[in-house]
């Protein structure tokens, strides 16, 4: 299983009826009469054309700074809690890119590990992901592998961070001492007009389809995604990413609010904590004094209150691992 959050129930497309994809010189190549007739129908107004995802990145583009590496991951678990379930498949794809554009240069080397569980694989995980007990049967990721791809990438990416930095980190904590980045919750999909963030439907709005809920099949879903120009800010999806890697994450936790403040709360995009029994955001050093603003209105009636504060960087955000926490009065 793994983990993704929509931004609304509005599934609509309209926004991106004409899309523009990366450059994917495969596409079409080896049925050319049938993409003329995919050609011919997508100029038509009523109709929208999906093509299956390829299964090689090719771009023509050239790096204007300098060129790093970056680390797409993807899990497929036994569940959803990573206190208890597993991971059971393992993708990963590394590429380069460059530093200034965040335009994706090549793809150096990618790998999809499969683990035999110790506690069985669930019939509801198997629904979702289709993995069953005979193909993980004896099955082990490759560590030796994981660490050469690993080693020198200067970010690991993946689609809801939360979920997979955690199940990955469980079984390789070799990924502890990388810095992580969210593209589910870095990027600001529906500021740039998105009706969701899934990961399947932002593919289809740049007029893609692939096998989902296989891990590699994801990475290489992702690294398209994040080589699109986004419609309103014109920048693609991974130059978000490398800017909230300067800006260091704040969670809010807003500690003995009014319970009738909770529909407030849930509109500023609080959620509610069971654990510490209270409401918590998530947010950004930039944002912070204007979050506080808004909390202390409509969290606590315009009154003072003193709230608890926890800064986590690219090493800590989306781990189970505490950041450094401070009171503040507002």
């Amino acid at each position: 299983m793994s983990g993704e959050e929509d931004l609304s129930s509005d599934d609509s497309m309209t926004q991106l009826r004409d899309p523009q994809p990366v450059d994917v010189s495969q596409v079409g190549r080896q049925a050319p009469a049938l993409e003329a007739c995919a050609r011919r129908l997508e100029q038509h107004p009523d109709y929208r054309v999906l093509r299956r995802l390829p299964t090689c990145f090719t771009t023509q583009a050239k790096p204007a700074g300098g060129v790093a590496s970056a680390l797409l991951v993807d899990t497929e678990t036994t569940g959803l809690n990573p206190e208890v379930d597993e991971l059971i498949e393992l993708g990963l794809v590394r590429f380069e890119f460059d530093t200034a554009t965040g335009l994706a240069l090549r793809v150096v080397q990618s790998y999809d590990g499969l683990e035999q569980p110790a506690g069985g694989i669930p019939p509801g995980a198997t629904r979702i992901h289709g993995i069953t007990e005979a193909m993980v049967s004896g099955q082990r990721i490759d560590d030796a592998r994981v660490n050469a791809l690993l080693r020198g990438v200067s970010l690991v990416i993946a689609h809801n961070a939360t979920f997979d930095r955690q199940f990955v980190e469980k079984r390789l904590p070799q990924f502890r001492s990388v810095p992580w980045s969210c593209s589910l919750k870095e990027i600001p999909w529906a500021e740039e007009g998105f009706g969701s963030a899934k990961l399947d439907y932002l593919l289809g709005c740049i007029g893609f389809f692939h096998e989902a809920h296989r891990a590699e099949a994801d990475c290489m879903a992702l690294l398209h995604i994040l080589q699109y120009p986004l419609p309103v800010s014109g920048v693609v999806g991974m130059q978000h990413l490398l800017r909230a890697q300067q800006t260091p994450g704040v969670k809010i936790w807003a500690r003995n609010s009014p319970f009738d403040n909770k529909d407030q709360l849930k509109t500023l995009g609080y959620r509610w904590d069971a654990a510490e029994r209270c409401w918590v955001l998530e947010t950004t050093r930039m944002d912070l004094e204007e979050d506080l603003s808004r909390l202390k209105q409509s969290g606590y009636n315009g009154k003072a209150a003193r709230v608890e504060l926890e800064t986590r960087d690219a090493l800590t955000r989306y781990s189970n691992r505490p950041g450094e926490r401070s009171q503040r009065l507002i």
